[in-house]
């Protein structure tokens, strides 16, 4: 199948601004691309980009007075499917996990392990097979979080998002997360396109989505607590140990969003 992705984000500042956006595509999926992914910038700017330490593409550029808009579209092909299972079995003890895999255990900025070991251990703790204490985690904070835009906050924590019970669909992925991370099993935080396609239409604006990956059995399997179900299309752009590692844009000084959209389609063409 083919989608067409992309985005248009204005920022005004009164003042040159240093930007560092995470828009582009993630590589793994530079192979499907099936149009040029061009970033754009009104006015023209020097833009450039560099691969950090998780392999994700990360753009620099330096906002004028006024302010600039950054835009893309292209069209990518995707299989199709649906999110793959995790396989079942016994879980795979620390000991035995690979050492890059390690950095997916600890706690970070947003994914406050020391805080939610108790709560993990007192729901979870009974089950002994990996995949039943992801997808039982899933459960749980899909029932446990209520969804809305106006629940959003920069600051949100894992931790907050249990206390409080509401959010978005970063602050699903991080209180799931941080679960699992509990339970010792691995996990990391992606962020991406994800189109209403596969299921009804939904009545919102389009925007870009959070879920994780889990590693079991020797593989990254990826889950969505905000939908709770395997969805099709998913387009990723980066990943990392949570939401401070793929934010989507970071400004380095006063500025203002005035202007954000997104658009996720299936499309039966290229033109």
């Amino acid at each position: 199948m083919l989608i067409r992705a992309g985005y248009e984000i204005r920022f005004e500042t009164d003042l040159p601004t240093p930007l560092l956006a995470m828009l582009s595509l993630h590589p793994s999926r530079h192979k499907d691309l099936k149009t040029p992914q061009r970033q754009e910038t009104l006015p023209d700017v020097p833009i450039y980009n560099y691969e950090d330490i998780f392999g994700n593409i990360c753009t620099r550029l330096t906002i004028p007075s006024g302010g600039v808009t950054l835009s893309a579209d292209f069209v990518v092909e995707d299989s199709g499917l649906v999110d793959e299972r995790a396989p079942d079995g016994l879980q795979m003890p620390v000991e035995a996990l690979p050492d890059d895999i390690l950095t997916f255990l600890l706690g970070s900025r947003y994914c406050e392990t020391d805080r939610l070991m108790d709560v993990a251990w007192s729901q979870f703790g009974n089950l002994t097979s990996a995949r039943d204490r992801v997808e039982s985690i899933v459960q749980f904070v899909h029932n446990h979080i209520e969804f809305g835009y106006h629940h959003a906050r920069s600051d949100k924590t894992a931790w907050n998002a249990y206390q409080e019970q509401q959010g978005v669909c970063r602050d699903f992925a991080h209180l799931a997360i941080t679960l699992c991370r509990c339970m010792n099993i691995p996990a990391r935080y992606c962020t991406g396109y994800l189109g209403d396609i596969g299921i009804p239409p939904v009545d919102a604006p389009m925007d870009f989505s959070a879920w994780f990956d889990v590693y079991i059995d020797n593989g990254w399997y990826t889950y969505d607590a905000r939908h709770n179900r395997p969805r099709i299309g998913r387009i990723l752009m980066a990943r990392g140990r949570d939401a401070t590692d793929t934010a989507l844009t970071t400004a380095f000084g006063p500025t203002r969003l005035v202007s954000f959209q997104v658009h996720t389609d299936e499309v039966q063409s290229i033109d």
